[in-house]
């Protein structure tokens, strides 16, 4: 049967539909960002989205985000600007620049999400226009990196920010890209095709390619996202099973020092999966990574662990003994980082440390001199190498507080986390 331009549109609504009940009904919030960059994808997004909200009562907020890539991108954030002028919604362009260093699209992605977060305001969801034919692309990517039932599970509709205090919301999972080009086209909604998306230098481009050779075989789009659906549901399995294993496996995880530790032989009686889901939601817990380790480096360092020795991953260092595992912030990782004290600064992104006691003074690590300053050392304290990674308040050389150790004059020193624990994080996994 052929399906004619109205089908499309009307199938495309009730879809749309369909899915934002699915992922925030029935008790939708007040107010939505959209993530619109002026390609097909979102734009189409924008116009589904508008209908939406507009029957809903939803006020609709509008960011793009100004990569500087192209000498095209300020006249396409102008033209985003343009259509949420017409149809009555707020927007926003801020723009960002490359510093030439590391992955280009890593860099824009992470550099999107931090714009997103300082721009958003009270707003808790932003909606990005991830299809179809971006599941199976990630999918067939990660394929190619030899990634386990974690890396091959499907893109979560709803989920936490990595690092961010706002959720994305991905209305567009089940929508293929041609339906949303099309569906654009009929509507006649401006839009522009990034040239960078025909760039064989980007590994989605190359996967994007190779789908479209491996369709004779029969291997679609469709089916590899169903396929990664049905991997999100074994990783769910397994996540369950982890966390019920770290109930039993944490013998401490401390909000004052911000350490883990692990009994050691219940850590080596698990299955080798379980093993190395704990051991990357611990490291990414202690040392506040934003995304769990390599498959490779976590295989080689589960290894070592086993066989008696510790490592450092991630920044997160773990350190042996006849009974446990200890985890605590490697000190190599925080050695030059200096904050001032104060309730609006965070030293190593989770720590916050103000009071009159210790105003305009500088955080850093305790490190092997601060600890020698300390005058005595509480009971409770940890080894001296899992101390030197600890928060400490200094006047130049001279140590005036390092309240997880108890010392110094009393002020306000606290860890900020994701979860109220670690097993609640792992959950999150």
């Amino acid at each position: 049967m052929t399906v004619t331009a109205p089908d499309i549109q009307d199938s495309l609504e009730a879809r749309f539909a369909a899915s934002m009940g699915a992922i925030l009904g029935p008790d939708f919030p007040p107010h939505l960002a959209l993530a619109v960059s002026g390609g097909g994808d979102s734009m189409a997004m924008l116009a589904l989205a508008h209908g939406w909200a507009r029957v809903m009562g939803i006020g609709l907020h509008v960011v793009t985000i100004d990569h500087g890539l192209r000498a095209a991108s300020a006249a396409e954030a102008a033209m985003v600007a343009a259509e949420c002028a017409a149809l009555g919604h707020p927007h926003a362009t801020l723009h960002w620049h490359w510093d030439g260093t590391g992955n280009l699209q890593d860099a824009a992605r992470s550099a999107r999400l931090r714009l997103i977060e300082d721009w958003r305001g009270d707003i808790d969801h932003v909606l990005f226009a991830h299809t179809l034919d971006d599941q199976a692309e990630t999918l067939l990517m990660r394929l190619v990196r030899g990634s386990g039932v974690e890396g091959l599970s499907a893109m979560a509709p709803l989920r936490r920010a990595q690092g961010m205090g706002f959720w994305q919301v991905r209305p567009l999972l089940d929508i293929s890209r041609a339906d949303l080009r099309h569906y654009a086209r009929t509507l006649r909604l401006p839009f522009v095709d990034d040239p960078s998306n025909d760039d064989p230098r980007f590994d989605r481009v190359r996967a994007r390619r190779a789908l479209a050779a491996l369709a004779d075989l029969g291997l679609t789009a469709q089916g590899l996202a169903e396929s990664a659906k049905r991997m999100d549901r074994a990783r769910e399995a397994l996540a369950l099973r982890a966390a019920a294993v770290a109930r039993t496996l944490v013998l401490q995880d401390d909000p004052v020092t911000g350490q883990l530790v692990f009994d050691r032989d219940r850590l080596a009686a698990v299955e080798r999966d379980t093993q190395l889901r704990c051991l990357a939601a611990a490291l990414q817990w202690v040392g506040g990574a934003p995304y769990r380790p390599r498959a490779s480096a976590l295989d080689g360092l589960l290894d070592r662990i086993l066989g008696g020795a510790g490592g450092t991953l991630i920044g997160t260092q773990v350190a042996v003994g006849p009974a446990s595992l200890r985890l605590f912030r490697e000190h190599a990782a925080v050695r030059d980082h200096v904050t001032p004290t104060g309730p609006d600064d965070l030293w190593d992104g989770r720590w916050r440390l103000h009071g009159p006691a210790v105003a305009g003074l500088a955080i850093r690590a305790l490190g092997p001199s601060g600890w020698a300053q300390l005058p005595e050392k509480p009971d409770n304290a940890p080894p001296f190498e899992a101390a030197l990674g600890l928060p400490a308040v200094f006047d130049g050389e001279t140590l005036i507080a390092c309240a997880p150790l108890g010392f110094g004059p009393a002020h306000d020193c606290t860890l900020l986390r994701p979860a109220a624990s670690f097993v609640a994080f792992l959950q999150l996994r």
